[in-house]
């Protein structure tokens, strides 16, 4: 009998313990906001640590690698700032794959939505090119058959986008294919070509699944970089204004 009280109480203990306890909201206090303006004091510690460090950096920043005395643009479908890019693209593409591969560049093709911003006229600064290429893209040599280029062009005739393109000129009209040429040739479907883009476009970037028919060539060189470089080796930038995407009849 003593064992059964004493199974009992241990059940009863078992019980309460897993009983679940009311809980109720004692206080409520609504939290200071703390509005970020001018009165806030800076730490004086520690911008001076950070201060030799940043005019280090405005003075690289605001170097004057070029100049332009027009307004470099994205927009439109021939903007001079996306054929400008585009150029130096397979410029510097071409002359690392005539040395390192021994062949040539056929065209290039970038994403306007890449370049982030615009060049005003004026003297051109290194921080422009870091504002118009913020990202940490690499030029990728993409070799292709001449038949699976066909998968470039209807991209371009299905979206009637303005992604920036060099060595190559592609006319629709309404909507369908009309003209197609490569460094000013018509396709030939037996041939390997060598296209420069970024590495965000060759893995499929921007719906253009094309690209994975190809192989990629990695070239450890950074768009931006590339960039850099050739406005530097240009005091003075003259655009091409050149029709290079041709949507007839676009809506």
């Amino acid at each position: 009998m003593r064992n059964k009280f004493l199974l009992l109480g241990i059940a009863l203990v078992s019980l309460s313990a897993c009983k679940t306890t009311s809980l109720q909201v004692a206080n409520v206090q609504t939290p200071q906001n703390i509005s970020i303006n001018q009165e806030i004091k800076n730490d004086e510690e520690f911008v001076n640590v950070i201060n030799p460090y940043k005019e280090k950096l405005d003075k690289e920043m605001n170097q004057k690698i070029s100049h332009t005395n027009v307004d470099l643009t994205k927009q439109g479908d021939n903007s001079n700032l996306g054929n400008l890019l585009a150029d130096y693209t397979f410029d510097g593409a071409n002359e690392w794959t005539k040395t390192n591969l021994k062949k040539n560049v056929d065209a290039a093709l970038i994403n306007i939505g890449g370049i982030r911003t615009t060049i005003g006229k004026g003297d051109i600064l290194l921080k422009n090119v870091f504002e118009v290429m913020p990202f940490e893209n690499e030029v990728i040599i993409v070799k292709i058959k001449g038949t699976d280029l066909q998968g470039l062009f209807d991209y371009y005739a299905k979206n009637q986008v303005n992604n920036p393109v060099s060595h190559l000129y592609i006319e629709t009209n309404n909507g369908q294919l009309s003209k197609t040429l490569i460094d000013g040739k018509p396709v030939n479907p037996s041939q390997e070509y060598y296209i420069a883009t970024s590495d965000y476009l060759a893995l499929g970037g921007d719906n253009m699944k094309f690209f994975s028919k190809g192989e990629p060539i990695p070239t450890g060189i950074k768009l931006r970089d590339l960039f850099i470089e050739y406005f530097k080796k240009s005091s003075e930038i003259d655009p091409k204004e050149e029709i290079r995407l041709n949507f007839i009849g676009k809506k």
